[in-house]
């Protein structure tokens, strides 16, 4: 859990999934919590063209432009979501896997113009970023509340078989802040290193 006082801006590669599903939940729905205060709030200084510019592999920052990772969390938020709350209300069920790349190429974020002559929508950041929030300030407390038993709970995922509910929400805090250390060295090379305290 970040210390009281503690920047939880991610400014660093986390480990792999495999280190946070050997967490407690506890301190997993502690991390999961934070969610979007991962990011760096500059995010919002950024401009349109800063939003949308695509990154080579050379740059070390992950190649998605800024406003498609953050939509793409919001919609990996909503995926797991269902997937935490399903598997607890129906263990055993049916864990599906999604195409992210076929969510980009359809222009969901803005990125393209999915007709002929269409002119492409800039997505919001802020609603992205506002469903994140929403979603996980919406669950953390019925994840804190659930009793111990509920954490064994799993799915069939399709590629990956049993899933528990440890093991979806692991996979959760970890995506999220994977991506909010890619999405925080991009607005680090547009503006610069944020300054300290």
């Amino acid at each position: 859990m970040v210390g009281q006082g503690r920047d939880p801006v991610t400014r660093q590669l986390p480990e792999g999934v495999e280190a946070f599903q050997a967490s407690a939940p506890a301190d997993l729905v502690d991390r999961y919590t934070i969610g979007v205060e991962r990011l760096d709030r500059r995010v919002f200084d950024l401009d349109d063209d800063q939003l949308d510019r695509a990154w080579l592999p050379s740059a070390g920052v992950g190649r998605w432009p800024v406003r498609v990772l953050l939509g793409h969390l919001a919609d990996a938020e909503v995926a797991f979501t269902h997937r935490l709350r399903r598997v607890v209300a129906e263990p055993g069920c049916e864990v599906r896997s999604w195409d992210q790349q076929a969510f980009i190429d359809a222009g969901h974020y803005g990125v393209v113009a999915m007709a002929e002559g269409a002119q492409p929508v800039a997505m919001p950041i802020g609603a992205a970023v506002g469903t994140v929030h929403t979603l996980r300030a919406w669950c953390g407390p019925w994840l804190r509340a659930l009793p111990a038993q509920a954490w064994s709970r799993a799915g069939l995922h399709e590629e990956r078989g049993p899933l528990t509910l440890v093991d979806l929400l692991a996979f959760d805090v970890w995506h999220l802040e994977r991506h909010a250390f890619f999405c925080n060295a991009k607005i680090d090379a547009l503006l610069g290193p944020e300054a300290g305290p």
